[in-house]
């Protein structure tokens, strides 16, 4: 499975990467993932262009390809001014708006104060809401004084098992609706799959038992 980190931290070393980091390889423990990050910041003057004329260059081109082709998203912002970064934003406005649906995204945010913590509901559930995504339950957000600080590895693994269960029951899903195709096939022309289970949709907290089972 291919999972797709996008980080749009600023700064050198950046807060937002290693909050993206310390996800996508508490991810990768509880299901095996191929990783690849996006560093919003080396695709700025990129993203500008785009907006201005209507044309990504080929570096932003490959990055929109990615995140449309993910199984699975990570996505990390600074705050800025109570919300999320403006190149964020600008990112994800060059997505088309049905290409995220159903997909699963994980949410997270770095900020000076614990005070803007509520920028990931306010601000980032509302965005991936309305491109269709499907947005993990438990969302990170880490302030200067939680590095090193007792509660932020439990959110991380938390938000990360959830995001592996997403990924994981829609890839099975996937599998066996194609298997019971194929039996269907198979089974000659009088004779149409049962695509019953294939089509259930699971409950989370089931999906999330199976994998502590694992």
């Amino acid at each position: 499975m291919k999972l797709v980190v996008v980080s749009a931290g600023l700064s050198v070393p950046s807060s937002t990467r290693l909050l993206a980091d310390r996800l996508a390889a508490a991810t990768a423990r509880h299901t095996p993932v191929d990783v690849q990050v996006v560093e919003v910041r080396e695709l700025a003057v990129e993203i500008a262009h785009h907006l201005t004329n209507g044309f990504p260059g080929r570096a932003l081109s490959a990055a929109l390809d990615a995140v449309t082709g993910a199984d699975g998203l990570i996505v990390v912002t600074p705050v800025f001014t109570a919300s999320y970064s403006g190149l964020f934003k600008s990112f994800f406005d060059l997505i088309d708006p049905a290409a995220l649906t159903g997909k699963p995204v994980l949410i997270a945010a770095t900020g000076g104060t614990a005070r803007h913590s509520l920028v990931l509901e306010h601000a980032l559930r509302p965005l991936f809401a309305y491109l269709r995504a499907v947005v993990v339950p438990t969302a990170v957000y880490a302030a200067s004084e939680d590095w090193g600080a007792p509660g932020l590895a439990e959110r991380i693994d938390r938000a990360a098992a959830e995001l592996a269960a997403l990924m994981t029951g829609l890839t099975r899903s996937d599998a066996a609706i194609g298997s019971n195709a194929v039996t269907g096939r198979e089974a000659g022309a009088g004779s149409a799959p049962d695509t019953a289970d294939a089509l259930r949709v699971v409950p989370f907290e089931e999906q999330l038992a199976r994998l502590g089972a694992a």
